[in-house]
């Protein structure tokens, strides 16, 4: 009996080591993104070479994790950029070409680069706070993943007009496009966060980047380009160019007049949802899409990458 009892005890343990890749795989696709990251990859050996199927990582979204009421300075460090790269590498190489979302922050072209290389299917890139993903990596996404559906370069203020043109051109199923920019009308929100030098890299180029949107992505119907700097002259080539536009705002936008507003979109037979400047903004409204603190665990890299 103690010999029974014994083999009874020990076997829930082995059998969780012996479970099937197959039975692995179904169990890692039920649990969220950060569950895997922070422990199941430990378990074992067997487990680890689960979490590295490729159809667990067709999407890698740490974005919804960034979104809470407060920032911290040091995502906007060298060593946190790293750490998400070398996140986002790992990710790219084991879905063996079958990622097709990417939605994250402050990483740069490093590993941009490599969604580029791999990539081909990506339809979603997501971006925001990019302060080193500049034109180069953005250039290569567009010749190279042209299924590109949405893309979301808010806060990355190396990427400019010449990048909106190549998206345009290459990818031509290109539905949604979000380039907002930092409240540069009351940056105290950012300060002592986001560096100085940084807020005051702030694009001018409006219209130069709304001739781009205009003149190469006609069947955009999903357009953010809050705090943009475009005047009444570029606002009334982006209605000209992208008349398909059911979603358009431009909060924060000085440059434009109501009369400027209803004069270019009156002929935006599909539009549906336009919203207006507002120079009567209540600050917490910007606070709305901060970030958020979760621990991930890497065991490759040895780093909780949240808590650096």
């Amino acid at each position: 009996m103690e010999t029974e009892r014994e083999d009874t005890e020990s076997g829930p343990r082995s059998d969780w080591a012996e479970l099937t890749h197959e039975c692995l795989i179904n169990i890692l696709s039920r649990l969220t993104l950060e569950d895997r990251w922070r422990g199941t990859m430990l378990v074992c050996k067997s487990w680890f070479h689960a979490f590295k199927d490729p159809s667990l990582h067709s999407v890698f979204n740490l974005d919804s994790q960034f979104e809470s009421a407060r920032e911290f300075a040091h995502w906007w460090s060298p060593d946190f950029e790293r750490n998400i790269d070398s996140m986002l590498r790992s990710v790219i190489d084991w879905s063996d070409g079958s990622l097709t979302e990417i939605r994250t922050r402050h990483c740069s072209d490093r590993s941009l680069a490599s969604a580029a290389e791999s990539c081909p299917n990506l339809e979603v890139l997501m971006i925001k706070s990019c302060p080193n993903a500049t034109d180069d990596s953005i250039s290569r996404i567009a010749f190279r993943c042209s299924k590109l559906r949405v893309l979301d370069i808010s806060y990355c203020y190396e990427i400019s007009h010449e990048s909106l043109v190549l998206i345009g051109r290459n990818c031509p199923d290109l539905k949604v496009l979000k380039r907002n920019l930092m409240n540069w009308m009351d940056p105290s929100q950012h300060v002592g966060v986001v560096p100085n030098e940084y807020l005051n890299a702030c694009p001018q180029d409006g219209d130069s980047e709304a001739t781009a949107i205009a003149n190469s992505m006609p069947h955009l119907e999903h357009l953010e380009l809050r705090f943009s700097k475009l005047s009444a002259k570029g606002l009334a080539s982006i209605c000209r160019g992208c008349t398909n536009l059911e979603h358009f705002d431009l909060s924060g936008c000085a440059n434009l007049t109501s009369r400027d507003i209803a004069n270019a979109t009156s002929n935006l037979k599909h539009l549906r949802k336009i919203e207006k400047p507002n120079f009567y903004i209540p600050r917490s409204v910007f606070h709305t899409e901060r970030y958020g603190h979760w621990r991930l665990y890497d065991e490759r890299f040895q780093t909780d990458i949240f808590r650096i």
